[in-house]
């Protein structure tokens, strides 16, 4: 009989809890604080990530019946719904940001051989951002419409093992393409956006810094074609062009060549107009990179399927957003969880493992072995798998 610790315990060692303090420290995050302090915070909130709880009520019921177990899972305070609403409302934000900075450093490490589907040695980020509507009475600080509130995730994922190496978290009316002003460009990288991010001076900028582009043209894009590259039909690839902007502003703001790429997807049965900075890859290629875009749209279905962070158990600006770092930390968790061990199972199959099994004592692998299977989970959640 196995009369080691938890299966919660053993996922939570795999965290550097020493990092983690250092960020606590960096913002004074346990000044002052006797009892539930920021490491017990971030494990309870870890807890109703990977279960999906509902409410502060619903944490709180669940972990209370744990009882005794709770002190060998870390967590020594009482769990309660004041305790953790005090906690969501003034320990700081930021160091759950930092750290969810930290994990993704190590989810990088391991991923860094991931197969991209391309022959290609260049690092591939997708950029973009997703939604989340919230209610204007409840959330008044963060502005969207004049009836609605809303925040925004601006992502800039690693397309080699979908790790997301940006977040930048603001209220709905922050236009996507303002984000460019935040990255730090990495030379030979390729940047892949939809045209959100159509913004000529931004853009020029980026291939300043030697990094690579591919974007979808808009409707009235206008442009002179300077040459014509020759084209294989068969691929899909319709036209290959060397073009300049001739539009007052877009020119002035971006005087280097471009090329233009039409391609006709059979699959969706739909024209595209690429438009890059690279000359040296093949058309169909480039085509295919925007084509992988596809990875983050998915990981943002993801989490909002499997984590929580549709609703949330505060209502405060800082509430919000630890909730959300700590939802992108259970989610680079997982995906950690899944190299270290060397597991075979999708992301999705090993959140559902982890959910049924936190509490009970048996070695880890051993949840994830053949032998183990754990009760069925009747919470109706549709499956979308990511690391298949």
């Amino acid at each position: 009989m196995f009369a080691g610790t938890t299966i919660f315990t053993q996922v939570m060692d795999l965290l550097p809890w020493r990092r983690f303090q250092r960020c606590v420290t960096r913002y004074q995050g346990d000044y002052k604080v006797q009892t539930f302090k920021c490491a017990e915070h971030f494990r309870v909130m870890a807890f109703a990530q990977l279960t999906y709880r509902e409410s502060l009520r619903d944490i709180e019921t669940c972990l209370r019946v744990m009882g005794s177990r709770l002190y060998h899972m870390g967590i020594k305070s009482t769990v309660s719904r004041n305790n953790l609403s005090h906690a969501n409302e003034n320990r700081d934000w930021r160091i759950y940001a930092d750290f969810a900075q930290i994990l993704i450093d190590r989810a990088k490490i391991l991923y860094a051989n991931e197969q991209l589907g391309l022959d290609l040695d260049s690092t591939v980020y997708a950029l973009d951002s997703t939604t989340i509507d919230l209610c204007m009475s409840l959330f008044p600080w963060a502005r969207f419409r004049k009836t609605k509130s809303a925040i925004k995730l601006h992502t800039l994922m690693n397309l080699r093992g979908s790790i997301p190496e940006f977040i930048h978290i603001t209220d709905g009316k922050m236009h996507d393409v303002n984000i460019l002003d935040l990255l730090v460009h990495t030379p030979g990288a390729f940047y892949i956006m939809d045209r959100a991010y159509l913004d000529f001076q931004r853009l020029y900028s980026l291939h300043q810094e030697r990094a690579f582009f591919i974007s979808r043209a808009k409707n009235n894009f206008k442009f002179k074609r300077r040459y014509s590259h020759e084209v294989k039909h068969s691929t899909g690839v319709q036209c290959d062009q060397t073009i300049f902007l001739t539009t007052y502003y877009s020119a002035k703001k971006y005087t280097a060549p471009l090329r233009r790429i039409r391609f006709y997807d059979i699959e969706r049965q739909k024209r595209l107009v690429f438009l890059t900075n690279n000359f040296d890859l093949p058309a169909e290629e480039i085509a295919a990179l925007y084509k992988s875009r596809w990875h983050i749209e998915n990981f943002f279905k993801w989490i909002k399927q499997h984590l929580r962070i549709k609703s949330f158990f505060g209502t405060s600006e800082n509430a919000v957003k630890v909730q959300i770092w700590t939802a992108v930390s259970t989610y680079l968790l997982v995906a950690i969880v899944k190299k270290e061990l060397r597991l075979e199972q999708s992301l999705y199959t090993i959140l559902q493992v982890l959910s049924l099994s936190l509490f009970e004592k048996m070695p880890i692998l051993e949840a994830f072995s053949k032998n183990y299977v754990p009760v069925k989970n009747n919470t109706g959640r549709k499956q979308l798998t990511l690391f298949d």
